[in-house]
Order: C-alpha cells, then sequence, then structure tokens
C-alpha cells in the first residue's frame, strides 16, 4: 500500500522571502560553493546519526555504512545529493527549509550595508547554506525520512525559489535526505561528472564521510553490442566509487597538509566564504588525549554581540560526532573561535550537563583558550597588521575578558588596543603605554566617555595635557566593564581620571590646599556658597586640580557607578543605585571669581547652576532641566 498523500502548499515568511530573494538574486558570486555546502549539509546529518545510535543502534537499520552520494543527469539537467544520514521529519523539514533561519531575520537585514561584495561575506555567518542550491537551480526537490520512522512517513518539499513552497508526504524505503537540483539553463556546466568530481576534491576532499559518484561507463568496443546467439543481454548494475579521501583532516601529521586544505575545512565548519587569518593544529597526549583544531577568522559575524546565539567548538569523541556548539571548551569572550576538539578520554554517552562539570572538559578548556591567547600574542607580536584587522572585528569582544576571565585577565589585558591622547589615529597597548610613561609616573591614566570625540575634548584632561601626561580614551559601552577587571597591570595601577580625588604631586603640580595659602579662606567661602545652592543634589564641592580652562567639572566616588554602567544596567531592566557626584571648582576661573563679589541672591543661584550644568553637560550627561538652564544662560547674557 502507497502511502496517502497529503500535500500542502506554503508560504515564506515575508523576511525569510526577502533574505532569499537577496540571496539568490544578489549575494552570492561563486556559484561553486553551492555542492560543497550541500555535502556539509549531508555530512551533518551522518554525524549526528552516528551520536543518535551510540543509544539506540536500531537507528541504524542494518545499515551502518554512512556514505554521501552525486548523481548527474547531463540529459535531464538534474544533480542529486544524498545521503542516509539521520533525515528529517515533515515538521522538520518545515521548520528547517520553510523560514531559512529560525531566529534573527529581521536584524540580519537591518545589518545588510548595500555593497554586495561585503554583504556576501555576511551571508556565510547566517547558516543558509541550503539555499546556495538555487544559485544554479531554478528549482530544489529534497526527499527526506527520518532514521527510525517508518516508510510511509517519508516527506518531499519542493520551491522554486519564489515565495511559496510544497510539502508532501511520500513513501519512501531508504532513510536520509536526498536534494534534487534542476539546473538553470546558464547553469548546466555543472550538470558534468567531471566538474562535479573537480568541485568535491577542492571544497570537501576532507570530509570525514564518503563522497561517492558514478564510476564512468567505458564506451562500448566494437562488437560489443551484436549478442550472441543464445546469450542473455547483461544489464549494466550502477556502481559508486569514492571520490574524496574521507579522511578527518585534524587526524592526519601537519606535514602532511597544506595550508589550502586547512583553509578549505575552516570553510567547512564555519559556513564562511573568506580564509581563515590564523589557526592551530595541536595533538596532546597524557593525562588527556585530545587533538584541537581552531581557527582565528578574518571577519566577524553579523550576530557577534549576541550572546545567547549558538556557539563553540565542534566536539567530537574518538572522531565520532557528538555536538555542534561545544561552547564548554572557550570562555563566552572567546566566542568568535571556531575550530574541532576530538577527545578519547572523555565517555561516549556524555551529555551536556555531565561535560558542564567534567574536570577532563575544565581541562581542556584551560588548554584551548590558553592557546588561542598564545595565537594572539604571537599575531599580536609579529604581524601587526593582521592582528590590528583581528581587533577591529573582535575588540569589542575581548574587551569582555578581563572582568570574565580572572586567571588570564593579564594576558587579555596585554591584547587589548587603546586610543590614546598620542594621537588622533594611533591605537596603543598597555605595554606601549607603560613604556612610554613619563620618569616618575606610577600609574595607567584612562578617561571613559559617551564618544572619542567627546573623550578628546573632555575637560578632566585639561592637566594631563599641562603636564604632558598620555591618557587613554575610553568610548565604548563595555568599556567600564572592562577596566573593572583590569585594577593594575605591570605593576602599575589604573586610575580613571573622572573619578576620586586625583594626586599629581610627583609631577610638581601641588595640591589646593598648599597652593596659596591666601586663597584658602576665599575659597571656602565660595565652596560654601556654591554647597547652600546645590543642596543634596552634590555629595561635596571642593577646589579641584584637574582644571585649568574650564571652570567645574563632575567627580564620581571611587565605588560609584559610570554613567556607561548605569544605561547597561537600566536597558537590563536591573535597579541602578543613584550616584551624587562631587563637584569640582576652578578657583582662578573669573565665573568662580564673580560668584565671590555677586551679591544678588537669583544671580548667584543662575551661575551656580550653570557652573552645575556646564560640568554635567561636559561629563556627557544629559540635564534633568534643559529649559532652566537655556533660561540662565539667557539671563547671563
Amino acid at each position: 500500500m502507497s502511502a496517502a498523500i497529503q500535500a500542502e502548499t506554503m508560504g515564506f515568511q515575508t523576511e525569510a522571502k526577502q533574505l532569499l530573494h537577496l540571496m539568490i538574486h544578489s549575494l552570492y558570486s561563486n556559484r561553486d560553493i553551492f555542492l560543497r555546502e550541500l555535502i556539509s549539509n549531508a555530512s551533518d546529518a551522518c554525524d549526528k546519526l552516528r551520536f543518535e545510535a551510540l543509544e539506540h543502534e536500531d537507528l541504524y537499520e542494518n545499515q551502518s555504512d554512512l556514505k554521501i552520494q552525486i548523481e548527474v543527469d547531463e540529459e535531464a539537467g538534474t544533480i542529486t545529493v544524498s545521503d542516509n544520514g539521520i533525515g528529517m521529519t515533515r515538521d522538520e523539514i518545515v521548520a528547517n527549509l520553510g523560514t531559512i533561519a529560525r531566529s534573527g531575520t529581521a536584524e540580519f537585514l537591518g545589518s545588510l550595508s548595500g555593497d554586495q561584495q561585503k554583504d556576501s561575506h555576511l551571508i556565510g555567518q547566517f547558516g543558509v547554506g541550503f539555499y546556495s542550491g538555487f544559485l544554479v537551480a531554478e528549482k530544489l526537490i529534497v526527499e527526506s525520512r527520518r532514521a527510525g520512522t517508518s516508510a510511509e512517513e517519508a516527506v518531499r518539499w519542493s520551491c522554486d525559489g519564489e515565495s511559496e513552497f510544497v510539502v508532501e508526504t511520500i513513501e519512501r524505503a531508504e532513510r536520509g535526505t536526498s536534494v534534487t537540483l534542476h539546473l538553470k539553463d546558464d547553469a548546466k556546466e555543472y550538470g558534468n561528472d567531471w566538474r562535479l568530481r573537480s568541485l568535491v576534491k577542492k571544497y570537501s576532499d576532507h570530509i570525514a564521510v564518503p563522497v561517492e559518484m558514478l564510476k564512468p561507463v567505458p564506451p562500448p568496443m566494437e562488437g560489443d553490442d551484436e549478442t550472441k546467439d543464445g546469450e542473455e543481454d547483461i544489464v549494466d548494475v550502477p556502481e559508486f566509487e569514492r571520490v574524496n579521501s574521507a579522511t578527518a583532516l585534524w587526524t592526519r601529521p601537519k606535514k602532511d597538509i597544506e595550508d589550502d586544505d586547512y583553509q578549505e575545512f575552516y570553510k567547512h565548519i564555519s559556513h564562511d566564504f573568506e580564509d581563515a587569518m590564523a589557526w592551530s593544529h595541536n595533538r596532546v597526549e597524557g593525562k588527556l588525549d585530545y587533538t584541537s583544531l581552531i581557527y582565528i577568522p578574518s571577519h566577524a559575524p553579523f550576530d557577534l554581540y549576541n550572546r545567547d546565539t549558538a556557539k563553540g567548538l565542534k566536539l567530537y569523541i574518538q572522531r565520532t560526532f557528538i555536538m555542534d556548539d561545544a561552547e564548554q571548551f572557550l570562555p563566552m569572550y572567546l566566542r568568535f573561535i571556531k575550530g574541532i576538539v576530538d577527545c578519547s578520554d572523555l565517555p561516549l554517552n556524555v551529555s551536556r550537563e555531565i561535560l558542564q562539570s567534567s574536570p577532563a572538559v575544565d581541562s581542556i578548556r584551560t588548554a584551548v583558550t590558553k592557546r588561542v591567547l598564545d595565537m594572539l600574542d604571537t599575531m599580536a607580536t609579529e604581524k601587526p597588521d593582521n592582528y590590528a584587522k583581528v581587533w577591529e572585528a573582535f575588540g569589542a569582544v575581548l574587551k569582555e575578558g578581563p572582568a570574565e576571565d580572572f586567571a588570564n585577565r593579564e594576558r587579555i589585558a596585554g591584547l587589548l588596543r587603546f586610543a590614546t591622547t598620542r594621537g588622533e589615529t594611533e591605537s596603543v597597548s598597555l605595554a606601549d603605554y607603560v613604556a612610554k610613561m613619563k620618569t616618575d609616573q606610577e600609574k595607567i591614566y584612562y578617561l571613559i566617555a559617551e564618544s572619542d570625540v567627546v573623550a578628546r575634548n573632555s575637560a578632566y584632561l585639561e592637566v594631563f595635557k599641562k603636564q604632558g601626561i598620555e591618557v587613554l580614551l575610553l568610548s565604548e559601552r563595555i568599556d567600564e566593564w572592562t577596566m573593572q577587571g583590569i585594577p593594575e597591570f605591570d605593576g602599575k595601577q589604573l586610575q580613571d581620571i573622572s573619578r576620586g580625588e586625583l594626586d599629581l604631586e610627583e609631577f610638581g603640580d601641588k595640591s589646593p590646599e598648599t597652593k596659596d595659602e591666601d586663597s584658602t579662606e576665599r575659597n571656602e567661602k565660595v565652596l560654601k556658597t556654591i554647597k547652600s545652592v546645590l543642596g543634596d543634589r552634590v555629595a561635596d564641592v571642593r577646589v579641584t586640580n584637574r582644571l585649568t580652562e574650564s571652570p567645574a567639572c563632575l567627580v564620581l566616588g571611587e565605588g560609584d557607578m559610570g554613567m556607561q554602567m548605569r544605561k547597561i544596567m537600566e536597558a537590563a531592566g536591573q535597579p541602578v543605585p543613584e550616584n551624587k557626584p562631587v563637584l569640582e571648582i576652578n578657583a582662578d576661573h573669573k565665573l568662580v571669581a564673580r560668584l565671590e563679589t555677586e551679591k544678588d541672591t537669583e544671580k548667584v543661584e543662575d551661575l551656580v547652576g550653570i557652573l552645575f550644568d556646564q560640568a554635567a553637560l561636559s561629563a556627557g550627561e544629559q540635564l534633568e532641566n534643559p529649559a532652566l538652564f537655556v533660561q540662565r544662560i539667557n539671563r547671563l547674557l
């Protein structure tokens, strides 16, 4: 009895339809990669069957020889890529193929720049390789049966790359999936056996699953077509042969692997279309026995800053695939790293919970993290131009490291790069800063601001410019969190110049108390006036040694939460403690001097209000009452 056909026509989600059209008509430039993506998906399906069969051997259905087969019909203009892997149910095929990517489509579309060359780099990071088939095909037909289900539960999915796809129930004896591509008129070149063989060797030779194609049938010899009397016609049975080497790249000796092999393997596991910036292939033997092959990408995926997306290394145990995104092997701040770990010492029935608490995994995590940091250190030292590109792509993520990884925070701090008052475009490391510190300088000074422009024009820099002291300028949202994780570097304490009391006596700058004894009484009077006007809006008012040109500035207490952290907490819906800043005044400024002689109470209040609001604006904060500030300015004018 054949299965009852249940055909259903469905429409793509609106965003998915836009993305699909964009991919087919604009983004991809190298058509060859369609076969690599389909083979990669088939390889993943075989890996997943191996994993599930560890506990349910009957899923093999008495056929444990996993393979991928490619058939081409040049006359019909079709290519079929089949695997006997895990397969898909009707629900899985609709979920996986009907919505392209089940989350983040809008964010992806929003990140497109309009530059086709740049935008195409995003596609490889989006996990939609299956749809690259539409580069060469006008129609795709997918037939699949999940291992462990009956032949009557198979499903067919078909789509012509436009707004709809059709799903129907069919009967299929073999488990696994087959993808049939009906080639476009301008892509008939791919309907050629030799052409496909060359693509397999170029892009998928390292796949651990055998990729097979039909053996070429030799042309008949003269006279072979004549059947002798009494002889029956001989029917040729199609015979497949392996096309790829089917050897896991990481198991081969490093001396036998070319750079091109490493790069192609990177593209296979990452679905990236650009080469990796660097890689490390390492075999560890001893208490733990494992192999790692890790890559540093050359550019960032569009979802890099989404900490909830899948990330991590591929995990194999004795070449058996276990999971795609084993995030336990790297800390979160290294989530951009791609690669694999193949371990022989972990139990085969390992689960995520066991992995998270396994001492062996902790040990591998420590070693792999150290290796990644070594790679970055080496690149920063030996290939600074390459490291500059890595920093531009992943610097904001690396900045999460010092607060998250206490054991390696000094090493991570050494990898950070900062804008500085040394130059408009120069980016320096903490080691560079320390090497050029003034002779008597004991601290590394930095300033956190809302933007680079605000930082470079900040009033907090005035005394440092006067003294010729370099200051690091930080303007990214993560910077305050980063600096909390780096209390010191190379024995030098780091100090935020916008908080706490500032002591520059080591450079011959006297404190306000000793600078002019005669002015102490006059200053006390001004401070008392300002305090009486501001009341509980400030924690204190004091004379500053930070300013040389500006009349006043707001200073946070040593333990107070800065503006960047307050915004992060507020965005996360967390309660934010109230900060009362300290107002520091420049006693030598004319506006402050005006307060000494002003008798009109209203004018005194206006002057003090302007001092406070100017200081708040200079610090990058928003005013509570902008209209009142404008009125006071107008009255003063």
